[in-house]
């Protein structure tokens, strides 16, 4: 049974490689800076679709962390955001008009870009609300941690997905371009998270969080996975399987230490709460784009649209990745 499940899985990843190849059709060069791409440095891989007010930042962020290439997919912008990116010497480009749904939520673009640009370099893959913390974050660059990666012979490393959020309804908060979005939602669920282990494909299922105590409390069941696997040293052999939530081979995917220890890992922030979100939740309702007929898009919408407070008594106010391994969220390890 174990030899046949291997086969199935090395079938499944070498269809998966094929199906990016297919969709990579759609993708028309908009700026390829590529040539610029030095073999040490880490890379961003991200797809988008109007996100002119959060780019500033994102990018702003990523390169006071070391990272020294962004390669980016737009997916029919109409805010400007492709115009900024082609404007920006270290983004090379990419758009594209075909189906975000049918090109397996955008994976299949990113799998394609990281085949052509990823391979034996270490790259992350985020989406621009998503802000990696990792041990040491604030005084070591990105190139630091994946230098001891590979000292220690890892190749990926996990990260759970932290929602942030502000105190107050969403709306009583505008959000302006360029602005550090946790100097409004600085806030987030600190206990409430259940974990359970795949036994395919080895990766570690998270749920919780305020989506879960909110957003979807009446079927929390649906809440959305929080394990991600966004930072890997990439190989021609590899591919993403479901957004970052897991790759094969599946050995990519045991980012945790089963031996009784604690492996590092890391977090990622998750800036979706500001009161940009409705109106993203309206604009995807009617493009129906995104897993299950949108259906976390139509639970934004029903209950943010109502004003609705996501802060709690319980709730913790972010203050740095210290405090997040002090709560068990992340984890340095042994790096030291």
């Amino acid at each position: 049974m174990g030899v046949l499940r291997q086969f199935r899985l090395r079938a499944e990843r070498h269809a998966k490689l094929l199906r990016c190849l297919r969709k990579s059709a759609s993708l028309r060069t908009v700026q390829n800076r590529t040539d610029a791409i030095h073999p040490r440095d880490v890379l961003i891989f991200s797809t988008l679709r109007n996100e002119m007010l959060r780019l500033p930042y994102f990018l702003d962020y990523y390169r006071a962390q070391g990272v020294r290439h962004f390669l980016m997919v737009d997916n029919g912008s109409s805010d400007g955001s492709a115009e900024y990116l082609a404007q920006q010497r270290d983004v090379s480009l990419w758009s594209t008009q075909a189906s975000y749904k049918r090109a397996s939520f955008g994976i299949d673009w990113i799998n394609h870009l990281l085949w052509l640009y990823g391979a034996g370099r270490w790259v992350l893959v985020v989406d621009v609300d998503e802000f990696f913390v990792y041990p040491f974050c604030d005084t070591r660059p990105i190139t630091a941690l994946t230098d001891w990666l590979e000292s220690q012979g890892r190749r990926s490393f996990g990260a759970m997905l932290l929602d942030m959020y502000p105190k107050g309804p969403v709306t009583a908060h505008p959000y302006r371009e360029g602005q550090n979005p946790f100097e409004i939602a600085r806030w987030f669920d600190a206990g409430n998270y259940s974990i359970k282990r795949n036994p395919v494909y080895h990766d570690l299922w998270i749920q919780g969080g305020v989506r879960q105590r909110v957003v979807m409390a009446e079927a929390p069941w649906n809440a959305p996975a929080l394990n991600k696997i966004p930072l890997v040293q990439w190989s021609r052999k590899y591919a993403y399987l479901s957004s970052t939530h897991m790759l094969l081979p599946r050995g990519l995917n045991r980012v945790y230490d089963e031996s009784g220890g604690e492996a590092a890992s890391g977090v990622l922030l998750h800036a979706k709460f500001l009161d940009t979100v409705i109106g993203k939740a309206q604009e995807e309702l009617e493009r129906r784009e995104h897993y299950a007929g949108s259906r976390e898009y139509r639970a934004y919408e029903d209950s943010l649209s109502r004003n609705q407070d996501l802060w709690c008594e319980w709730s913790t106010e972010y203050i740095n990745w210290r405090q997040l391994e002090i709560l068990g969220l992340m984890s340095k390890g042994d790096w030291a």
